[in-house]
């Protein structure tokens, strides 16, 4: 049982099932002290990699691999305790999803598959469990780079702030396109194609509601956006770099998330396994460089800033630990103050 008052933030992992990982793992997050305590194993699921939390905080979504497919699974969450119960699952011939998100009303969940190239959506059911998926999409198309853009890759999927739209970001076709959904069904609206070879992998939105970042993965870059609420459609900004210019080694670029009061951005460099941390015009949406900070592990896959905004957590996939740091709201700084909380290919951080 987790303690849970005023000062405990509880947090969830979502993993890579190899090695001796299990599943999601939870851990509790002290702000009064900045402590994180020892992740212990939420729910048992094969390669929940990517996680979501209702905007109610009381349900968490997972994408799963099972007998050779792909699916999500439902959980309900004890506030108290932060517990997961297993509600049901929906299964898919069509491989594993990478990413997942749930819009605020519990209508939808949808789903991009990196391999296939593919957007799923499944309807919830009143009981926020999922129902068989109502819409497949496919992408199709080729980059230039012939390693990683031989066909469409999906990557990301979520909802633009007022939810008029779906937000799809495909690296194998350096874009970015926007879906309208009715009754669960994805109809195209918009689309922007970004620099050939840069490789788009993941998408965050100013809170409000006009600017974007994308964190390329095939460059070290973001691509900062402005969006129109209106058309759902998006057009380029700026392109800032992600890592230093005399850094050559190999390096992919993984998450991006925003400040909660829409100040910093913050992008995380696998390879130079480090977070670049970006000021943000709040007339013109473009960014400026502040400072990068050291993951104190290898290949950060995720991190997330915490309810209050005074924490930042990444997650190092390769050497299994998590990083915690506090953060200045003011300057949006990183300083370190935990980098062994050990736990087995981490790859996505969540809190409720």
């Amino acid at each position: 049982m987790v303690k849970h008052d005023q000062h405990t933030i509880i947090g969830y992992i979502g993993t890579y099932t190899k090695g001796n990982s299990k599943g999601i793992y939870r851990f509790t997050l002290d702000t009064a002290e900045g402590k994180l305590s020892t992740p212990v194993l939420a729910a048992e699921l094969t390669d929940p990699t990517y996680i979501t939390i209702s905007q109610d905080k009381k349900n968490l979504y997972a994408i799963l691999k099972e007998a050779g497919s792909g699916g999500v699974s439902a959980y309900s969450i004890n506030e108290d305790s932060g517990e997961l119960t297993y509600l049901g699952k929906q299964l898919t011939p069509n491989g594993s999803s990478c990413h997942i998100s749930v819009d605020s009303k519990k209508q939808v969940l949808v789903t991009s598959s990196y391999g296939e190239g593919l957007i799923e959506t499944y309807q919830l059911q009143n009981d926020a469990t999922p129902m068989p998926i109502s819409s497949t999409i496919r992408h199709e198309g080729h980059g230039p780079n012939e390693d990683r853009q031989e066909k469409a890759h999906t990557h990301f999927a979520g909802f633009t702030p007022d939810e008029r739209f779906i937000a799809v970001v495909d690296l194998g076709i350096d874009k970015v396109i926007t879906y309208k959904i009715h009754n669960g069904i994805l109809e195209e609206v918009n689309n922007l194609s970004v620099t050939p070879g840069s490789g788009p992998r993941h998408l965050t939105f100013h809170p409000n509601g006009k600017f974007a970042y994308v964190m390329a993965e095939l460059v070290p870059e973001v691509i900062a956006l402005s969006f129109d609420s209106k058309t759902g459609s998006f057009s380029e900004l700026q392109t800032v770099r992600a890592t230093p210019e005399d850094f050559k080694e190999n390096n992919q670029g993984s998450a991006i998330h925003i400040s909660e009061d829409g100040q910093f951005v913050y992008a995380a460099n696998r390879g130079h396994d480090s977070i670049a941390v970006y000021k943000i015009n709040q007339e013109t949406g473009k960014l400026t460089f502040v400072e990068l900070v050291s993951t104190e592990g290898h290949w950060p896959r995720d991190f997330s800033i915490d309810t209050s905004g005074k924490f930042l957590i990444a997650s190092n996939e390769h050497s299994g630990n998590l990083t915690l740091y506090s953060r200045n709201e003011n300057s949006g700084k990183l300083t370190l103050l935990q980098q062994d909380i050990q736990v087995p290919f981490p790859v996505c951080v969540k809190f409720l």
